[in-house]
């Protein structure tokens, strides 16, 4: 009995340390499911951790379903998760602190978020760069320079980005640049 009982307690901290040591270095991969077909995209907690962070937590409380691609522009990037089909804006949660001095750069199917003229204004909303965007990058630490938080990238369905940047778009609700016909986040999931 006493042997089980050590084995037990052994296995059971040998399974809490491999657990701990995976979620460590854990870079998370999600699946987006829109109305034009499935993105896969591979997040860097390394590098940015508070934007991964905040991110998953939208994920987990669903936020991003029903909301839309609400700005398309080819040869540029592809942005969404604020607004719902009807082109109402979602409450967010406070902004985060930006992470774009995190040596990422906003290259071809990088994933990073989107924000207002203020650097550290970043909530929900996101974009998924079409084209090596150099000039989001991180320059300093001042209004002009601080660029757009890098915090991902696309692993599979690059076909998809390309199909939802090539749709027609037009004014809508005071926008320009919006999907004619909405192209939907049907839901954004952590794949196990």
């Amino acid at each position: 009995m006493k042997k089980i009982a050590i084995s037990l307690v052994l296995a059971i901290a040998i399974f809490h340390l491999a657990g701990t040591s995976a979620m460590a270095g854990e870079n998370p991969k999600v699946r987006m499911t829109t109305s034009m077909g499935v993105i896969e995209i591979q997040l860097n907690a390394d590098k940015a951790p508070q934007t991964v962070a905040n991110f998953l937590r939208y994920v987990k409380e669903g936020f991003y379903s029903g909301t839309i691609f609400h700005r398309v522009i080819p040869n540029f990037m592809i942005q969404g998760g604020g607004f719902s089909e009807q082109m109402s804006k979602k409450e967010t949660h406070a902004p985060i602190r930006n992470e774009a001095d995190n040596g990422l750069r906003n290259t071809v199917g990088t994933i990073a978020m989107a924000r207002t003229g203020a650097p550290h204004s970043a909530t929900g909303q996101f974009f998924i760069n079409t084209k090596n965007n150099s000039f989001l990058n991180f320059r300093e630490k001042n209004t002009r320079g601080w660029g757009y938080a890098v915090f991902g990238s696309v692993i599979k369905g690059m076909d998809v980005v390309r199909k939802i940047e090539a749709v027609e778009t037009g004014y809508r609700s005071g926008m320009q640049n919006v999907p004619l016909k909405p192209v939907v986040i049907k839901s954004i999931k952590v794949i196990e």
